[in-house]
């Protein structure tokens, strides 16, 4: 498989995974049921929870909460744990893994990884004779590691229980203008409308071949269409502006309201506001 093919391969990967976005978002499940403006509010709040918790066994019960509330919700727990790990393991572990050292972060050894022969000292910095693992080396990368894993979680599960366009609309919540909303929305359908079309010209281009092209000529092919997308986009962008415009658009953007809070959605809002106090108690007794 060449290059190209794996890039039409991506782009087809990232369209599939559209539609299991809005699969698991219509199901009924715990979080599906709730208000948009609710589950966005309680993403912030949660996630500020998470980056003022500083201890370990409470941001583990936070994991513990998360977890629960991707099952209640009846989401592919495989599917999402699959990047909550991933991304948690490259973008938390590993980026402050080398602060987990004592050369970086000075204290009690645990785990002694080398011995030098003496101290060295560089300009300000200075490489003990006993290099190893530190506790609170250790602990600054496990209070990291767990926020990133936490608030991805709460990120996904939010955004796996609702439509993106509800999250949009209840952005309102936050003031946010509705024209910066409606850009948006517009920028998300044509993210995969043009990664579409980008897809069925190159699969049309490929069956009309009967032998392989060589690399110079499929990037002669890839720049030409390039262009000729730049060029049909533009002239996408204009004809939807005049339309706009011929049927009285004048710039000012509305967004339909939702429906009002049932007792579902306060009885879920007091349990979260209540989670939340509970968590910062909690980490002055453990």
């Amino acid at each position: 498989m060449t290059f190209i093919d794996r890039s039409i391969a991506a782009v087809a990967g990232i369209i599939k995974t559209s539609y299991v976005y809005s699969e698991m978002a219509d199901r009924n499940g715990l979080f599906q049921g709730l208000d948009p403006r609710l589950k966005v509010v309680f993403m912030v709040y949660l996630i500020v929870i998470v980056s003022l918790v500083r201890s370990v066994r409470v941001e583990l019960v936070i994991t513990g909460l998360v977890f629960l509330l991707i099952v209640l919700s009846r989401l592919n727990v495989f599917f999402l744990y699959r990047r909550i790990l991933g991304f948690a393991f490259l973008f938390g572990f590993l980026v402050v893994l080398p602060s987990a050292f004592n050369v970086i972060t000075p204290g009690e050894i645990i785990l002694p990884v080398a011995t030098l022969a003496r101290d060295y000292q560089f300009w300000i910095y200075r490489i003990p004779q006993e290099i190893g693992i530190t506790r609170e080396g250790a602990f600054g990368v496990s209070m990291l590691t767990l926020r990133v894993a936490n608030s991805l979680g709460i990120s996904l599960l939010v955004v796996y229980t609702t439509p993106f366009f509800e999250i949009i609309r209840a952005l309102k919540v936050f003031r946010v203008p509705d024209t910066f909303l409606m850009i948006i929305i517009l920028t998300y359908k044509y993210i995969f409308i043009f990664s579409r079309t980008v897809e069925d010209m190159y699969l049309a281009m490929k069956s009309r071949l009967a032998v392989p092209v060589r690399s110079g000529m499929i990037r002669e092919l890839i720049a030409g269409r390039i262009f000729y997308i730049f060029k049909r986009s533009q002239m996408r962008y204009e004809e939807t502006y005049r339309a706009m415009v011929s049927r009285g658009f004048s710039g000012d953007v509305e967004l339909y309201g939702f429906r009002g809070f049932t007792a579902r959605d306060a009885v879920a809002g007091i349990v979260f506001g209540a989670a939340g106090i509970v968590f910062l108690m909690m980490q002055m007794y453990v």
